[in-house]
Formats: C-alpha cells, sequence, structure tokens
C-alpha cells in the first residue's frame, strides 16, 4: 500500500486515539482480574496484546501483514486459558482480531464468520466437559458470554468497515475529480495556444504568399504586409505571456474586425451583419468559435463568400467552397462545443449544398431577447 493520503491519514489518527487506549484499559483490567499467577498473566497479556498489534496494523491498512499469527495467537491463548487455568477472560483477543479479519477477505466472508463464531463457542463447551462442576457459571462465562461477544463484534465489524470503504472510495473520487480538474486545465490550455499559435501560423503563410505574389509589382503593399506580420507576431507573443499568466481576454469586436481582414486579404468577399451585442463572457467564447472557424476557412475551404451574423444569442458562420464530401473533424471545434455546453450554450456544424453553417448560440440569450421584445 502506497503513501496515505490525507483523509486517511485523519481516519487512521482518529481510530488509533479511539480504538487503542479503550482496548489497553479493558485488557489489562481483564488481565489483573483473571490471572491468578505470574505465567498466567503472560498468557493473557500475550493475547492482549495480539489484539493491540491487529489493531494498529487494521488503523493503517496492512493488516493482513500480521492477521494470522495474531489469530493463531489469540486462538491458542483463548484454547489455553479455557482448559487449563479458568481464565474466562481469555477469548478477549480472538473476539478481537477475528472480526477486524473477517470484513477484510475477499471472499467467503460469512462462512468466515460462521467458522469464528463456531471456534469460540465449541472451545467454550469443551470447558463444559473438561469443569462440568458449576455448570451454570461455567456455560455462561466460557459458552454464552464468549460466543454471545464474538457475534456481537463481528456482526458491528462487518457494517463498519462498508462505512470505511465508503469513505476510502469518496476519497479517492476526489482525488480522481482533482486529476481530471488538472487535465481539463491543460487542455484548456493547450486548446487556447493552439488557437493563438495555429491562427497566427495560418495567417503570416497568407501574407507571406501575398507579399511573394506582389514582390515585383508593388513593394509598397509587400511593406504593409510585413509590418502586419511584424505586429501579428508580437500580438502574438502578447497573447501567449497572457495565456500564460490566465489574463488572457478575447475581444469579440476585435476579432470579427480581424476576420473580415484575414478573408479580404485571401479574395474571400465577406459580409458581417452585426444585429444586436452579446455580454462579455458569451463574448469571449463567441469570439474563440470565431477565430477558429475562421482558420478552418482558411485551412480546409475554398471559400469565395462568408457570411457572419451577429444576434443577441449568438454567431452564425456560413461559407461556401465545400467538397461534396463527409463533414470533416474538426477537433478544435469539438473542444469549443464542450466549453459552451458548460457555460450553458450549443455550438453546432452543418455541412449541405457546398456550404458549411457553424453556429454557436446560448439558448437562454435568446429567451431573453424574445422577452424583452
Amino acid at each position: 500500500m502506497g503513501t496515505l493520503t490525507k483523509a486517511q491519514y485523519r481516519m487512521r489518527k482518529l481510530n488509533l486515539v479511539s480504538m487503542i487506549p479503550p482496548l489497553v484499559a479493558v485488557g489489562a483490567l481483564l488481565v489483573a482480574i483473571d490471572a491468578k499467577t505470574w505465567w498466567q498473566a503472560v498468557v493473557l497479556g500475550i493475547g492482549v496484546v495480539a489484539a493491540i498489534v491487529a489493531t494498529e496494523r487494521w488503523t493503517a491498512g496492512h493488516l493482513f501483514r500480521v492477521a494470522w499469527p495474531c489469530l493463531i495467537v489469540t486462538a491458542a491463548v483463548w484454547i489455553l486459558g479455557a482448559l487449563t487455568f479458568d481464565g474466562h477472560t481469555s477469548f478477549y483477543g480472538i473476539t478481537i482480531v477475528g472480526p477486524l479479519i473477517i470484513p477484510k477477505l475477499p471472499r467467503r466472508r460469512g462462512a468466515a464468520a460462521l467458522v469464528l463464531i463456531a471456534f469460540v463457542a465449541a472451545v467454550g463447551a469443551l470447558k463444559l466437559l473438561v469443569s462440568p462442576g458449576n455448570l451454570p457459571a461455567t456455560l455462561i462465562q466460557y459458552l454464552v458470554i464468549p460466543t454471545a461477544a464474538t457475534v456481537v463484534a463481528t456482526g458491528l465489524m462487518i457494517p463498519g468497515q462498508r462505512f470505511y470503504d465508503l469513505v476510502e472510495e469518496l476519497d479517492q473520487s476526489r482525488e480522481r475529480e482533482a486529476e481530471l480538474a488538472v487535465i481539463r486545465e491543460r487542455m484548456r490550455f493547450a486548446s487556447d495556444l493552439h488557437d493563438i499559435q495555429g491562427h497566427t501560423l495560418h495567417v503570416v503563410k497568407l501574407k507571406i504568399a501575398l507579399a511573394e505574389k506582389l514582390l515585383h509589382s508593388d513593394l509598397d503593399r509587400v511593406a504593409e504586409e510585413l509590418g502586419e506580420l511584424h505586429a501579428l507576431v508580437g500580438d502574438t507573443i502578447k497573447q501567449t505571456k497572457e495565456l500564460a499568466y490566465a489574463q488572457r481576454r478575447l475581444n469579440l469586436s476585435a476579432e470579427l474586425e480581424n476576420a473580415k481582414n484575414l478573408f479580404e486579404a485571401a479574395s474571400i468577399r465577406v459580409r458581417v451583419d452585426r444585429e444586436a451585442e452579446v455580454d462579455a463572457q458569451a463574448g469571449e467564447l463567441l469570439g474563440q468559435v470565431l477565430r477558429e472557424t475562421t482558420t478552418n476557412i482558411l485551412r480546409h475551404a475554398q471559400a469565395k463568400q462568408v457570411r457572419i451574423t451577429l444576434s443577441a444569442s449568438g454567431i452564425t458562420i456560413v461559407n461556401d467552397g465545400v467538397a461534396d464530401a463527409p463533414l470533416p473533424e474538426l477537433s478544435g471545434l469539438a473542444t469549443l462545443r464542450q466549453r459552451l455546453a458548460d457555460s450553458g450554450g450549443e455550438l453546432t456544424v452543418e455541412q449541405k449544398d457546398r456550404r458549411f453553417v457553424t453556429a454557436a448560440a446560448f439558448p437562454r440569450n435568446r429567451e431573453a431577447g424574445k422577452d424583452d421584445r
């Protein structure tokens, strides 16, 4: 077993404090009451020590390292005490160790419980044959009380172990949730970094191709394109730093203007219909959708026309130039779909009639707009 978690450590500490002192106190008291000679005290004391060792290892989750030796020792103490020197409390150790072991068994717990109870009762019954005098007292001290104590202890430990298992499962569930949160954050960071760097690299490629075309015909335009490239790279460096320090915020208006300029630079006719404004949180997500869609159009489509419509409920981007083929897998949009869903929105993509439609919407914003009207 590995290092204990914080919850397991707290549970172990609680168990040690709540169980070990009473076990020691009761065990010492029983030895003092029952032992008539020093060697009887040693025998009974060994049973108490075995019970304490088993309990301490149980709280640490290492019970099976000592389980069987402790069980054998306490069983021997019960046999020796009951049959040789009238040690009617010598069952104490086995009623501690046995019920600790049984709930930890992988299977046949019921059968093991019956065997334990039968063993304790059998030793008590054997005492009746060895010492037939004063039958009622012997019956109570060696058969009824030990057997009842074993039944009660075993019956309490089985549901108690289930409780500890639930606590451990809950702790493991919390650990898994924390790990998933870290993974989701890493995926979010990677997706944002992909948005920034991927978008920039495609724009750089586009502008360099344009500059190469104009190199021998319009040097002023080439200089303008190179200046824009310089500014774009500087802005990308700034956005990357903001992302690293969790300060990055997309501006939807800036993204709309940027998308328009990029499409025009690629000789794609673009129309922007801005019917309404959206709130800042929704605007940031819509800006991410617009940026990712712009990159996809420049990469995957032979578009001649693009129409961007911004409404109170969301944004819709429609482009032509789509081949008659199955809907491509767009991993960036798949990631954004989950982000919108987490914020109460929805992202849909549709391909028909050689057109590709990307729509991101927040239904609650749509309903609010209807109520205002």
